[in-house]
């Protein structure tokens, strides 16, 4: 995945005529009174499958390939779960101090949208990743996106495609009545 995405970011710098930067893949813990729980989107291939709380999935590149594990990815959402590589972060994980907050987070796992991986399926002008899913559970839970600033030197592709599709589709009525679909 690390030679992917220097690839990507090699050929988008390409393209657009700048500097190459660091690129940033977000994944969230969030402790709450019964636990900590890691939410993380990755690929299929050679994952954990079933033993790490896999709630949804998607295709990665194209839906005509999403068939085979190979071009699929999950989001888990899983207890006591381990972000790996996480001692590489540029910064350290930053922690959620609202404990009402993280727990809206951890409920919304579950229901976060699947377009294709790599892709604007939503028209939101970037691409649907890992960062994505993280912005959208940030700003669908109802945080001030505003105060996450992310790492200077680099660039969370997609991170403006989960904050497009939150802001867009979900009003604070809808947050809470899916909210309370997850908790019956």
């Amino acid at each position: 995945m690390r030679f992917n995405g220097r690839v990507y970011e090699a050929l988008m710098a390409t393209i657009e005529r700048r500097s190459k930067c660091d690129l940033y893949h977000s994944a969230l813990e969030a402790r709450v009174p019964d636990g900590r729980y890691v939410i993380e989107m990755t690929p299929v291939a050679g994952g954990r499958g079933g033993d790490c709380g896999v709630v949804a999935g998607g295709p990665v590149g194209s839906r005509l390939l999403g068939w085979t594990n190979l071009f699929r990815y999950e989001v888990r959402w899983w207890r006591d779960g381990e972000i790996p590589h996480v001692a590489e972060a540029v910064e350290s994980p930053q922690a959620l101090a609202d404990v009402a907050l993280a727990q809206r987070v951890i409920d919304l796992a579950p229901l976060v949208p699947t377009p294709t991986w790599g892709r604007d399926e939503l028209e939101t002008g970037d691409m649907w990743n890992s960062n994505s899913l993280i912005s959208w559970l940030l700003v669908t839970a109802g945080f001030d996106i505003t105060e996450v600033p992310l790492p200077a030197g680099g660039r969370a592709p997609g991170w403006d495609a989960g904050i497009a599709v939150a802001t867009r589709t979900l009003a604070p009525r809808a947050v809470a009545g899916r909210l309370a679909e997850v908790r019956s």
